[in-house]
């Protein structure tokens, strides 16, 4: 997948994907915001969520968040990065 199609496929599909499985796990469902970074590297979906959600998207050791970039990454493919900022 050439980086514009990752970009597009990101923004359309997978960045709404994302944000509706981390609201179902958050206390704070509205403060879930998912952001798509373009580089030339390739696309990276950006998770920002309350300051006391954090810690239950990154999960045990991780767990949690790595979940959520095998999904992604699975129906996205390679190119696209999930982080999870922990700036609200």
């Amino acid at each position: 997948m050439r980086p514009a199609t990752t970009s597009r496929a990101a923004d359309g599909a997978l960045r709404p994907a994302l944000e509706h499985l981390v609201k179902g796990i958050v206390e704070h469902p509205d403060d879930v915001r998912v952001r798509l970074v373009d580089n030339r590297r390739g696309a990276r979906l950006e998770v920002r969520v309350h300051p006391e959600d954090l810690g239950t998207v990154i999960g045990r050791g991780g767990r949690t968040a790595r979940a959520l970039r095998q999904v992604i990454g699975s129906v996205g493919g390679k190119g696209i990065r999930v982080d999870i900022v922990d700036s609200f």
